[in-house]
């Protein structure tokens, strides 16, 4: 199947069709990705909302960070991201420190027990996923990872 070949879509009934059946297939895929994530949310702690676990995603892959920036990141309105942070911090999850370029601001930093739960719950999450591609071919994934690469341009 190629990529690309050069040359302008047409718009007839089976493209239609086709975009239509490939807009369900996605709405599927993002609806199974919620549910995934809901449940590595769980598993990551189960007092919290699966927006806590995405603070937590988000701490983990970019660092310590300032709660506004946080919520900027995240998509969240700063008044949900600091009731979400005030439960990490109480349950040990996430840690505050003073921001040494402003000492009147906070930091926020994954604690040793968040970082070990958020492994976990990205351990599993992972392996649910590896087991819906252990049929396919190596191809197969560098195809499909091609082409929604595409989509997402």
């Amino acid at each position: 199947m190629a990529l690309d070949n050069g040359k302008a879509p047409r718009n007839d009934r089976r493209r239609v069709r086709c975009i239509r059946e490939l807009g369900a297939a996605l709405h599927a895929l993002v609806s199974q990705s919620r549910a995934l994530t809901a449940a590595a949310a769980a598993t990551f702690h189960t007092e919290l909302q699966p927006a806590a676990f995405h603070i937590a995603l988000w701490l983990n892959a970019f660092g310590p960070a300032k709660p506004s920036a946080v919520a900027q990141a995240v998509g969240m309105d700063r008044s949900a991201t600091s009731r979400l942070i005030r439960e990490l911090v109480r349950l040990g999850l996430i840690a505050t420190s003073t921001d040494p370029s402003d000492r009147r601001s906070i930091v926020l930093s994954l604690t040793p027990d968040g970082r070990r739960r958020l492994e976990g719950a990205m351990q599993a999450k992972g392996a649910v996923f590896e087991q819906r591609l252990a049929s396919w071919s190596v191809d197969d994934i560098e195809l499909c990872t091609a082409l929604l690469r595409r989509l997402l341009r």
